[in-house]
């Protein structure tokens, strides 16, 4: 898939951006509100949560930097650090897509998508993982646990707990299409048992513009008992990239296909000048009391899969029944309150 290759011209433009960005997130702090885009580039976007503290990453291509903040509304001048880079030969020698940061046990785990050295083709990319055992992720040592062994190429890993055990979602390679897959984990960087397909792109808003594609899994608990996953559907180069979900009923097996069942449309999608939604995660505010997602897009049609993807976040409630409501993307440049209890 070609889906983050057109760089060229687009990073320097987002670099361009850099310092109104910056005057926008000082604003933001002290007048407690915050607009987005969050930063002027951020493809893939990704937030893990502990004790109080917010650790960011997106798509880096050469690489992987953790920013470190305890109020993401000021994302722009968070604490970063580089704290890997790939090496120059081997099946995760480049394209490094998607990092997921998780705090599994007492060590850090950061989950990756790579491309074999020599190749660019969907059938040399795989999920990989590294692991850190000190208490800072910003610090220590990043160990290589290599790639997960996934039944197909594919891209996108992510990983929860649910119910003791642990669970791995992806997006792999099956034929012309890009499906969503599950397996159980043996531990943090080994899959056991058979990995089951969930979900395969079959409604029409999840085939436009050349390919049929599901990415981008991301795991959200109800307030029901219900488990749900979203995720990215038709290409990213698409105005028209939306986020989908996935329900499981409160006690149904994770690992069956027939447990799953798709919402018909989709549930973030374009709206309000901003296009190509998706590629999310999910955290809470500060005290806790308020759900937020952040997501990448565009400020305007047309901008295709490049580095001018840019972080975005907002606020979500819950329906009647349970199920999450994402409303429409918040407009570029609209002041909005910070995440509760942000300090």
């Amino acid at each position: 898939m070609i889906r983050r290759e057109l760089w060229t011209g687009a990073l320097i433009g987002a670099v361009l951006c850099l310092g109104t960005a910056n005057v926008a997130a000082q604003d933001a702090s002290d007048a407690k509100v915050y607009t987005n885009p969050l930063l002027p580039s951020g493809p893939d976007p990704w937030i893990t949560q502990v004790d109080g503290t917010y650790y960011y990453m997106h798509t880096q291509r050469d690489g992987i930097t953790l920013y470190r903040t305890r109020n993401i509304a000021d994302l722009a001048r968070a604490e970063k650090k580089l704290v890997w880079t790939p090496p120059k030969e081997g099946l995760n020698a480049h394209l490094i897509w998607a990092p997921e940061l998780h705090r599994i046990g007492k060590s850090w785990f950061l989950y990756y998508t790579a491309t074999a050295s020599g190749f660019s083709d969907d059938a040399h990319r795989a999920v990989f993982v590294l692991e850190n055992k000190a208490s800072d992720p910003l610090s220590g040592t990043w160990i290589d646990r290599g790639r997960i062994n996934t039944a197909h190429a594919g891209i996108d890993g992510t990983t929860f707990a649910w119910r003791g055990k642990n669970y791995f979602v992806y997006s792999p390679y099956l034929g012309p299409d890009s499906g969503l897959a599950i397996a159980e984990m043996k531990n943090p960087w080994t899959l056991k048992g058979k990995e089951q397909v969930i979900a395969m792109p079959d409604q029409p808003w999840e085939r436009l513009d050349g390919r049929q594609i599901l990415e981008g899994p991301e795991f959200l608990p109800g307030p029901k008992g219900d488990l749900f996953l979203t995720y990215s559907a038709s290409p990213c180069w698409s105005d028209d990239y939306a986020l989908g979900l996935l329900r499981a009923a409160p006690g149904a097996n994770p690992l069956d296909p027939k447990a799953w069942s798709k919402s018909p449309t989709p549930v973030l999608h374009k709206g309000n000048g901003v296009y190509a939604t998706g590629h999310n995660g999910f955290f809470l505010s500060p005290d806790g009391k308020e759900n937020w997602i952040i997501y990448h897009a565009n400020a305007a049609a047309g901008m295709k899969c490049t580095a001018k993807r840019a972080p975005h976040i907002q606020k979500f409630g819950w329906t009647a029944d349970g199920r999450p409501d994402f409303g429409l993307p918040v407009p570029e440049g609209a002041p909005q309150a910070v995440p509760s209890g942000t300090k």
